[in-house]
């Protein structure tokens, strides 16, 4: 009994953090997962084993989500290795925050050719596949600061709000061939990421919050199982904040 028993799911940026608790509920569901990373390692080895266990198929590919043609040749690998694409999750990011007085050109353009970039060329990527099937579900990471903005994340969150109208846009286009768009939106989540924060940093955080918590991957997690599976057979074109209320 799994909510997404029979389906296959492309998980890029999944070695560790949000990704990989969403490769690993995706697994937990019956679902079959692809799932990227910049290099296939004995981490993206160990996820394997791990996703396995729930007696599913799991495979690591070696990927740099930013490259256009390297994305066209995993995604044609990963159709050739499980013959079909029913999720996508555009998880791949990386954050490189700064002033814009004090912003480089260089950490400019690394920032949107990861984040933004990357969801151009999987979704292109796999539309193909989709367009077949006639059915498929995208989710695009995108976040809080995409909405709301962030002093010192200029680049970050130009990329996150780029997704979210990338989102919208593709909802339009795809809808008709039964493949929806949709955005998640995560606040605060307690990760590697986050988890380098002083404590008075994360606690003054916590206090914004209504539900004065950090986030966990799981509670996004679950949102893309949600939005993966047929319960959101009718949302599409939507961003769901996953952020304890902290924005409204």
């Amino acid at each position: 009994m799994g909510l997404l028993k029979g389906k296959t799911a492309i998980v890029t940026g999944a070695a560790r953090g949000i990704g990989k608790s969403i490769a690993i509920r995706f697994a937990q569901e019956g679902c079959n997962v692809a799932f990227t990373d910049l290099s296939y390692n004995e981490v993206a080895q160990a996820t394997e084993k791990e996703l396995a266990a729930y007696g599913v198929t799991a495979k690591g590919y070696a990927s740099d989500a930013s490259n256009f043609e390297g994305t066209q040749v995993v995604v044609d690998q990963i159709v050739a290795d499980f013959g079909q694409v029913d999720i996508l999750v555009n998880n791949a990011g990386i954050t490189k925050d700064t002033l814009l007085m004090r912003m480089t050109e260089d950490q400019w353009d690394a920032v949107i050719n990861v984040n933004l970039k990357s969801v151009f060329n999987f979704t292109k990527a796999v539309q193909k596949t989709m367009l077949k099937q006639r059915s498929g579900s995208i989710i695009n990471m995108s976040s809080v600061v995409g909405v709301s903005g962030n002093a010192g994340q200029a680049n970050y969150a130009a990329s996150k709000a780029g997704m979210i109208g990338f989102t919208k846009s593709i909802a339009k286009e795809l809808g008709s061939r039964g493949i929806r768009s949709n955005a998640i939106a995560p606040g605060f989540i307690i990760t590697e990421m986050t988890g380098a924060l002083s404590e008075d940093v994360k606690k003054d955080w916590e206090s914004k919050i209504p539900l004065k918590r950090g986030g966990t991957p799981d509670d996004v997690a679950n949102i893309c199982v949600f939005l993966g599976s047929e319960l959101s057979a009718y949302v599409t074109g939507q961003t769901i904040h996953a952020c304890g209320g902290m924005n409204m």
